[in-house]
């Protein structure tokens, strides 16, 4: 049978191999922790202790601020030292709860359940309660994804184990290491429909995974592993809908309108933790890898932790590094500053010695249409580049420009260097930020 795909995308660099075969190793975090409001979309949360507090590991300290919104829980034990803006890896400020860590890690008491005890309202309200978001870097919360307006339409509930950024790892080591935590959150979540089925996602470039997850759901007639193609960016929502379902959506769409609710790896795992074990969201595992660092690897690390002590717990750098990365190097976005907070959606730290990107030259399009063949949603990046360059809004919108899903296949294939990607970006959020105006 044929591997599953979608038209389009690249082949880059994968670099997997610098820590795909590392263990995850557990990193206690030093020091105080910070923990922004807004470490999902939508509104803030809204701060339930004050300053001079004792929390606990586990203790809810903001309480979600809207339906979109998600709770927030220390990760440590501690005093809470100030309530006060803090700098994100984005480069933003952002209000944010300070926590001198008492390195006790004394926690509050959790109380599991088993999957049949519960009702669809309650497992809802576990998800809630333990803050649970998606943790591919989008951080929408899951309790509103898994209460769409019509649950009799859903069909599928597609876990995205393609892991199709360069470099990260994390999502393959969560599934050789602890396969049936998956299933059972992935359980969890289908439990909530009445006739959906559960797809995995896992591209072919990962074996033993793909081994692995077919054992862990041989007993599950409603769960199936769907080995797809490697290629970017497969593991896109759209592009990972089409390719396991054949089912196609667009920017006016949600998945939900298609039958389908798509989860990370780790926010499945996040669901099975919140809703069996009773624990919220305090933890998550990070990739720390690229030919900057010395020793690569995979760590579960305590959310609000600083990022400069994931660069240590690899090793330090090599040498003088030019370029930290947050995120994959296709949809992550370059760190000034290794002194800010891990957040829910905090996925790796890449550290490059050479930054590559900024020496090179851009030069004129040469119009060879290879960011065409390369779009996932079959665009003309490099016409709607030139629309934003000169501002021309609509044509921008005319060509179909919101469709982009800025995953950066463009300008990975362009060979004039155009940085069509962050064009088409920019003009995007013009675009949304007229018509909020109207």
């Amino acid at each position: 049978m044929g591997k599953c795909t979608f038209k389009g995308g690249v082949h880059p660099f994968d670099g997997k191999e610098f820590s795909k075969d590392k263990p995850i190793k557990e990193l206690f975090p030093e020091g105080d922790m910070v923990y922004p409001l807004s470490q999902h979309i939508g509104a803030p949360a809204v701060p339930v202790v004050a300053k001079g507090d004792y929390v606990l590991a586990g203790q809810l300290i903001a309480e979600a601020g809207g339906f979109v919104s998600a709770n927030i829980h220390s990760s440590v034990s501690g005093t809470v030292k100030a309530i006060e803006p803090r700098t994100l890896a984005t480069g933003g400020k952002c209000n944010s709860i300070v926590i001198e860590n008492d390195g006790e890690f004394k926690e509050v008491e959790y109380v599991a359940k088993k999957l049949e005890e519960l009702s669809r309202d309650e497992i809802r309200e576990r998800i809630k309660a333990a803050g649970v978001v998606g943790m591919g870097g989008a951080g929408f919360p899951t309790n509103v994804k898994l209460t769409p307006k019509n649950p009799e339409s859903i069909d599928y509930i597609i876990v995205n184990g393609a892991e199709c950024e360069p470099y990260l790892t994390s999502d393959y080591r969560r599934m050789l290491e602890e396969p049936d935590k998956i299933v059972m959150g992935l359980k969890v979540a289908l439990s909530l429909f009445d006739h959906a089925k559960g797809y995995i996602g896992i591209e072919d470039n990962k074996p033993e995974a793909i081994k692995i997850m077919q054992e862990a759901v041989s007993g599950e007639p409603n769960i199936e592993v769907k080995v797809l193609k490697t290629k970017y960016p497969q593991g896109g929502e759209r592009s990972l809908i089409y390719a396991t379902t054949g089912r196609s959506i667009n920017s006016s769409m949600l998945p939900a309108d298609a039958g389908c609710i798509v989860h990370n790896i780790d926010t499945i795992f996040s669901i099975y933790m919140a809703v069996i074990e009773g624990k919220p969201l305090t933890k998550r595992i990070i990739t720390v890898t690229g030919d900057g660092v010395k020793e690569p690897g995979n760590f579960y690390v305590w959310l609000g932790m600083n990022y400069r002590q994931l660069l240590d717990a690899a090793g330090g750098p090599v040498g003088e590094p030019e370029k930290f990365i947050s995120g994959g190097p296709m949809m992550g976005f370059a760190m000034y500053s290794l002194d800010v907070p891990v957040v829910k959606g905090s996925s790796s730290l890449l550290v490059f010695q050479k930054d590559e990107v900024s020496k090179a030259e851009e030069s004129a399009c040469i119009r060879c249409g290879r960011c065409g063949e390369a779009c996932p949603s079959n665009l003309l990046p490099g016409r709607l580049a030139d629309f934003a360059s000169r501002n021309d809004e609509e044509s921008f919108v005319a060509f179909d420009g919101m469709e982009c899903v800025m995953c950066g296949s463009c300008s990975y294939v362009c060979p004039a260097k155009k940085p069509l990607t962050q064009q088409i970006k920019a003009m995007r959020s013009t675009v949304l930020a007229n018509r909020r105006k109207k």
